[in-house]
């Protein structure tokens, strides 16, 4: 199935900046969150949301998808893999072993496993205070029978003696343009250079089993949604005695149901009513790290905003502490008593032009009002 536009994945246009391209990604991922939406596609939404974002925030990326979409002609050099030139590779690889005449790598030498990924998904508290957990992987993992050699106990590997241990095989190929070397790889040890004649009976002769591996991770405090964790040694078994691979766990945080993220700020919606709004007020507000009393001054208005300073999330660098950010939405009342109904409109009777020497007395009697 064809790709789509990622600038149409997030319902951004190719001049969004890149807070509205942050913006439409927090609000599309809290959406379709598998956690939170239960629809059969929400995962696979989610997924491409992510991908999008992914290329979309990353300047450079952005550039190279803005001027050549999905079809990046620089992934074939080196950036990501892939067939470089296209049909040319496979005349390259036929007479010159590979990569245009490249040295063949030796296939006995030790090798690093393969780096595995994990997708975690945590709470939003677990996100901006870190935690401990314990999580099962499967992987291969070297064979304690045979020791990663995948012969029998006893004995050993043998040098094969068709292409007497490079793995490969080299032969005169006649060409148009004349005689050529064509290598290939060797068929009697599948290019691996040697010969197990007695399988070890655990592996069967791989090297490896695989196996599930309970891994504790200590997951920082302040990591965000979409970061990954490099975990040193935790992927695969490497091949002839090589280092283990790495595993590296990206992680989904579930969204609050009462703060907004961005970085390393909060942000929380305080509803007010017209009266604390109007008088002012004194107030417990909710923060990631517990209650705090804030001062509503008199004539806040609705979309207000106040900071409170070291209150967000600890950066998951070390670079300090985030804001958290109270944004004030006066809330007008659906329902009112008769006696309710009678101030406010003794209070629109008596707001009209009012001179600046008589504005103060004037606050001063809405506020007994209100009071009695």
């Amino acid at each position: 199935m064809e790709k789509r536009d990622y600038y149409e994945v997030l319902g951004v246009s190719k001049s969004a900046t890149a807070d509205e391209i942050k913006k439409a990604y927090r609000k599309l991922s809290k959406t379709y969150h598998p956690d939170i939406n239960k629809e059969a596609d929400a995962d696979a939404k989610f997924k491409e949301i992510a991908e999008a974002y992914e290329v979309l925030s990353d300047p450079q990326a952005k550039a190279r998808y803005d001027q050549y979409g999905h079809q990046d002609p620089n992934q074939g050099f080196g950036g990501g893999g892939g067939g470089g030139f296209g049909g040319f590779e496979d005349i390259f690889s036929s007479f010159f072993g590979g990569g245009g005449g490249g040295r063949r790598r030796d296939p006995n030498a030790p090798q690093k496993g393969n780096d595995l990924q994990y997708s975690m998904t945590i709470s939003f508290e677990e996100a901006v205070f870190g935690a401990e957990k314990e999580v099962e992987i499967p992987r291969d993992e070297t064979c304690d029978n045979c020791h990663g050699s995948g012969a029998k106990p006893g004995t050993s590997k043998k040098t094969c003696t068709t292409c007497h241990g490079s793995g490969s095989v080299e032969e005169a190929v006649n060409t148009p343009f004349g005689q050529m070397v064509n290598r290939r790889t060797c068929k009697t040890c599948a290019g691996t250079g040697s010969i197990i004649e007695e399988k070890c009976n655990k592996c069967h002769g791989q090297g490896t089993i695989k196996r599930r591996k309970k891994i504790k991770v200590s997951i920082p405090a302040g990591i965000d949604d979409g970061q990954q964790l490099r975990v040193s040694g935790q992927g695969e078994a490497g091949v002839n005695g090589g280092p283990t691979g790495d595993l590296y766990i990206v992680f989904r945080v579930r969204p609050s149901d009462k703060f907004e993220r961005d970085g390393d700020d909060i942000y929380y919606e305080l509803n007010l009513t017209f009266a604390q709004a109007a008088l002012g007020d004194e107030i417990e507000i909710p923060t990631v790290k517990g209650k705090v009393k804030m001062k509503i001054p008199a004539g806040t208005q609705s979309n207000e905003r106040f900071r409170l300073k070291g209150k967000g999330i600890e950066n998951v660098q070390g670079y300090g502490v985030g804001d958290q950010h109270v944004i004030v939405k006066v809330v007008t009342p659906k329902k009112m008593t008769e006696k309710q109904k009678e101030l406010l409109r003794e209070f629109a009777n008596i707001s009209g032009d009012i001179p600046e020497e008589q504005s103060s007395s004037l606050f001063d009697k809405i506020k007994k009002k209100f009071r009695d």
